[in-house]
């Protein structure tokens, strides 16, 4: 017999599986929903588990004895990627291993529109035909529709409407309602449905998907819902996905199946707590950086991940909702706004409509932070842009102790002149583990204190009992075992600190060059526009100490949040914003940092907190006492 009995706990699940099977698939399978930024390839080690019974699986793998220290494999702790199952187990999943909702940012800065919606309805009543009156149905419907309104000459017809028009008509006694996108009748309904017409706008993040499902006859959100990218089982960064992806059409196939299946949970939640029906749901726009917009589309991404790094195509797509399983009206349109290039996508593109700084005589910065950030200089003469690979650190990732933004991540942090830490968790409890805002503030506050220097190196010369060694080095305790919710400490390591270093480093070398080309120095920057999630709980502050971003005025700063989904929004009940959007793409200079000569010497001396020359932060050097 080779298969054996495999619970999960604390979920008290039990299910079966092949005798070697990983830990990890079973899991999957099995719908427990265990951490791993890395897709199960042994790079993260963030899918710890616990099992007392070591004869029941595969011995210790060195890329186990890599990630886990003596203390963890004495207690029985296990990476589920990497231990295959032999014998009946039961598998615990520690709290820092369980995958938790994020805590997203769902609602965006967005502008007043012309309301403008490419969706439209039309009530008409049409003659019967008569043996003196024998127009074809489609001849009648038409004439009777430019009857009442001059503009609906010329429409065409979905052929999936054609089929059912004359049974349609005659059931409905000649009383329809026509349901028109752009130029083309996609439905036709019996009776008088015109005030019913709604769309939806979606943010296909990396991490997240958020919809807002809107009132398309007057512009409002009526119900907002997220949810995490179910894709995530296959890592929690895109070029993971996109390697799987690469592997093979089935591989393309799952990855689309579940932003399918992500983007029809987001419509069925929105459409059940606001009574509409998903049926009336007649559009949906989304936006998403590039890879996530070919995964969704079922379009082969990995050509974005290799030099020179290229799409598929730039243009908007629009495809009928029922050939990419959307659970929406059949014949309703599914759009994407355009593309700028392979690593900047329509949700970079939604940014900046939503911001409007394509519209500004100033001149603005705006940065989309996140595992690839977006970086975008200019005024409405016209834009700069570029992306840069930012890394992981941002969402948890390669940080000992790091997590993303969800329950019991410590979001916030202050030290005090005695070293003493003050801390905030999100949902206030106990914490598990530190969140990028959070190692951001650690990294300021550490380096206001001298507790490192300019270096990022921890000062083993202060005597404190929170700077101790450890198997990787010095490291800083934010919070004590007998406070945390695992039992141990959680820390700042010498090696998070460099793995943040490089992350800063790249985002600023980012805007540093961009603001180079366009002849701009930090006192001719009149808006800094920092969206995403992330970016919306950071402290601008702490993140000018490090050397994050530009050393502006902290009254130029804007925090706008997820302007992907509210850009979105803004294309969904508006032709002009949608054209805005096609127009901005032809208009965008794209720069690629990789092929920039000056990239590397910036990116070599903003690796220094704030930065190698410390003169680019003048507000920040009267504040920091490595500079006293």
């Amino acid at each position: 017999m080779n298969d054996v009995k495999v619970v999960f706990e604390p979920y008290g699940k039990r299910v079966k599986a092949s005798v070697g099977e990983l830990v990890f698939s079973i899991a999957e399978k099995a719908g427990v929903a265990i951490r791993s930024e890395c897709g199960g390839r042994g790079v993260c080690g963030k899918c710890k588990v616990i099992i007392l019974d070591q004869n029941a699986i595969s011995k210790l793998s060195d890329i186990e004895m890599n990630h886990l220290t003596s203390s963890e494999i004495i207690s029985g702790y296990r990476l589920a990627c990497q231990t295959r199952v032999l014998k009946n187990v039961v598998v615990a999943v520690p709290p820092e291993s369980i995958m938790q909702p994020p805590k997203l940012m769902i609602l965006g800065f967005e502008r007043d529109v012309k309301l403008s919606p490419v969706v439209r309805k039309l009530h008409l009543l049409l003659p019967e035909p008569t043996l003196s009156d024998i127009r074809p149905d489609f001849e009648r419907l038409l004439e009777s529709a430019q009857e009442r309104f001059k503009d609906f000459g010329g429409l065409d017809i979905d052929y999936d409407v054609l089929k059912m028009l004359p049974e349609i008509l005659r059931r409905s006694h000649w009383d329809i309602t026509l349901v028109m996108w752009d130029r083309r009748i996609i439905g036709v309904e019996p009776g008088d449905t015109s005030d019913r017409i709604f769309g939806l706008a979606l943010d296909i993040g990396t991490s997240k998907i958020v919809g807002h499902l809107v009132d398309l006859k007057s512009g409002r959100t009526i119900a907002v819902a997220s949810i995490e990218n179910p894709q995530a089982v296959y890592g929690e960064d895109i070029i993971t996905r996109i390697t799987h992806a690469s592997k093979g059409d089935a591989n393309l196939k799952e990855l689309q199946r579940l932003a399918v299946d992500g983007i029809n949970k987001v419509l069925h939640e929105v459409c059940e707590n606001s009574g509409v029906d998903p049926f009336n749901v007649y559009e949906v726009m989304i936006v998403g950086n590039t890879a996530m917009h070919h995964f969704f589309f079922g379009i082969q991404p990995k050509y974005v991940a290799q030099s020179p790094y290229v799409p598929a195509l730039r243009k908007a797509v629009s495809v009928k909702a029922k050939d990419l399983g959307v659970d929406a009206y059949p014949c309703g349109i599914v759009t994407s706004l355009p593309i700028v290039a392979g690593f900047v996508g329509a949700d970079a593109v939604a940014d900046v409509i939503a911001t409007g700084m394509h519209e500004l005589s100033e001149n603005s910065i705006l940065i989309d932070i996140g595992t690839n950030t977006e970086v975008f200089v200019g005024n409405r003469d016209y834009l700069l842009c570029c992306s840069c690979a930012s890394g992981p650190a941002f969402e948890g990732a390669h940080i000992k102790h790091g997590m993303r933004a969800v329950t019991g991540a410590i979001e916030k942090v202050h030290i005090d002149n005695n070293f003493d830490v003050k801390y905030e968790t999100i949902g206030g409890v106990k914490p598990l583990g530190v969140c990028g805002s959070a190692v951001i503030d650690v990294i300021a506050e550490m380096f206001k204190h001298g507790i490192i220097d300019a270096n990022g190196r921890i000062n083993s010369q202060i005597e404190s009992p929170r700077i101790r060694a450890s198997n990787e080095g010095l490291e800083f305790v934010i919070a004590w075992k007998d406070e945390t919710a695992t039992g141990r400490e959680i820390t700042v390591t010498q090696k998070d600190i460099r793995e943040f270093q490089l992350a800063k480093a790249a985002i600023y070398s980012a805007c540093s060059i961009l603001m180079k080309k366009r002849g701009l120095s930090e006192e001719k920057i009149d808006f800094l526009f920092i969206a995403g999630a992330f970016g919306n709980y950071i402290n601008p502050e702490n993140a000018k100490v490090i050397g994050l971003i530009p050393d502006v005025t902290s009254e130029k700063i804007r925090f706008v949040g997820n302007t992907a989904v509210a850009g979105a929004k803004m294309a969904l009940i508006s032709k002009e914003m949608r054209n805005a959007a096609e127009q901005l793409v032809e208009k965008i200079r794209y720069h690629e940092l990789a092929a920039d000569p000056n990239f590397n010497q910036e990116f070599i001396n903003a690796l220094n907190i704030p930065h190698r020359f410390i003169g680019r932060f003048p507000s920040i050097r009267k504040h920091l006492k490595s500079f006293r």
